[in-house]
């Protein structure tokens, strides 16, 4: 049986009605009409991706399950007592770890949540075709051309005065993320202090030159001066907004790792979290943004409350609190998700190995928070999946689904149509509130 997710429990009723429901679980609620939409909330979503499968356990510790402390000896996250080295309680069931402090108060404030067990479906213990199968939308499928956000963008892609399709969508960091991959034109910005540079082109002889190669009225043509125009403004407007101060301060990048696909480091989240708050309020046209981060793939010398992965939560927790001071409008969310979690108990390294199920994380007004959503069912050896990982008791797909309805106002046959296969997953019908 799950635990309760008390103090902020859901109510004995919704309770039963849920157990009541669990052999159809997985319906379409019927409340929905294939094209029906009863409001068209207008919010921005932001999708945090941590590369490398960061370790859930340790962000959201089970710190009153004693077969926790059994399977990580050395790097269990001490259970709150108060001191600045263990846990923060948030109820009777899960703490935080420390290094995400800064955290607690959004969860007191109820703009934060947590899905104890959440991932895909694919048993994959690759970061690459797992990370595929959550930017695509539909796990189990490798050949595809569009990126789940890509397709969401041309749904609410904003128009010009001509008629052409804007960006209506922004990566920053991450050079070509699969997810924001397609038809559906997309603002990309560099990691780090790249930036804030114009790069060759702003040198005026050679743009000039450049311009001219590329001045016909074909689509290649067209496309190349509009890329150009794209990193001149870019690079202006953090400019002015004086963040090449804050990018000179980032420090130089480390050389990525595979597991990372090309993600920045962790340590420089928060530097690109302020430049797309930065440009999304300067271009209200950009509904949805794109980060990543990798060096979570922590097999050896993870550490506990300090060490590499401690650190690496910091950074996440400073670009969290920066994310929720751009994004706090009625409808925003901010999600924070990973491939896939880790082993529930370390390897003999002191760290921990490819798991399935994770903690995926949702911020803003829309989200129930200050409580953790749908099924625990702790860490017993024949609660685990194959005996070593947390199992995915929630598929990626149905969260998404729950938080862009109440978001984007997308309506069921839109959201199958970003995830297919997708179905509902009713024990998740309270994690967003309605407008």
């Amino acid at each position: 049986m799950p635990f309760d997710s008390h103090p902020f429990s859901i109510s004995r009723r919704s309770l039963l009605g849920q157990l009541a429901l669990a052999g159809s679980a997985w319906a379409a609620p019927a409340a929905w009409g294939q094209n029906s939409r009863a409001t068209k909330p207008d919010g921005r979503l932001v999708l945090v991706f941590l590369r490398g499968a960061y370790d859930g356990l340790s962000a959201l510790v089970p710190y009153t399950d004693h077969h926790y402390y059994q399977l990580r000896p050395n790097i269990a996250i001490p259970a709150p007592d108060g001191s600045a080295q263990t846990a923060l309680a948030l109820d009777s069931t899960f703490a935080l770890h420390p290094a995400l402090s800064p955290l607690l108060p959004l969860w007191q404030q109820g703009v934060l949540a947590v899905l104890p067990a959440a991932g895909s479906p694919d048993p994959t213990r690759s970061h690459f075709d797992a990370q595929h199968h959550w930017e695509l939308g539909s796990p189990r499928k490798s050949s595809a051309t569009q990126g789940w956000m890509n397709q969401l963008a041309s749904l609410k892609a904003p128009r010009s005065d001509s008629g052409a399709d804007r960006p209506g969508a922004l990566g920053v960091g991450e050079a070509n993320p699969f997810i924001l991959a397609g038809p559906a034109p997309v603002q990309r910005v560099p990691r780090g202090q790249a930036a804030t540079q114009k790069g060759a082109l702003g040198n005026e002889r050679t743009r000039d030159s450049v311009l001219k190669l590329y001045g016909g009225e074909d689509n290649l043509s067209q496309a190349f001066r509009a890329g150009i125009q794209s990193r001149a403004q870019t690079a202006q407007t953090l400019s002015e907004s004086d963040m090449g101060t804050m990018a000179t301060m980032a420090g130089d990048r480390q050389e990525m790792v595979a597991a990372n696909n090309g993600a920045p480091p962790a340590r420089g989240l928060l530097l690109d979290a302020q430049y797309l708050g930065t440009l999304m309020r300067q271009n209200r046209r950009l509904r949805l943004g794109f980060l990543s981060a990798g060096g979570w793939d922590t097999h050896a010398n993870q550490g506990a409350s300090t060490g590499t992965l401690a650190n690496n939560l910091g950074s996440l927790a400073q670009a969290l609190l920066q994310l929720r001071q751009d994004f706090s409008q009625p409808h925003d969310v901010v999600v924070v998700c990973s491939e896939f979690g880790r082993t529930s108990a370390e390897n003999g390294t002191r760290g921990t190995d490819h798991g399935r199920g994770n903690a995926l994380w949702l911020m803003g007004n829309m989200v129930q928070g200050g409580r953790w959503h749908g099924q625990w069912t702790g860490l017993a050896p024949g609660d685990l999946h194959e005996g070593r990982d947390l199992p995915v008791h929630h598929d990626f797909r149905g969260v998404l689904a729950q938080v862009l309805k109440a978001s984007q106002g997308l309506n069921l046959a839109e959201l199958e149509a970003l995830f297919p296969g997708l179905v509902w997953d009713r024990a998740l019908d309270e994690l967003m509130r309605t407008a």
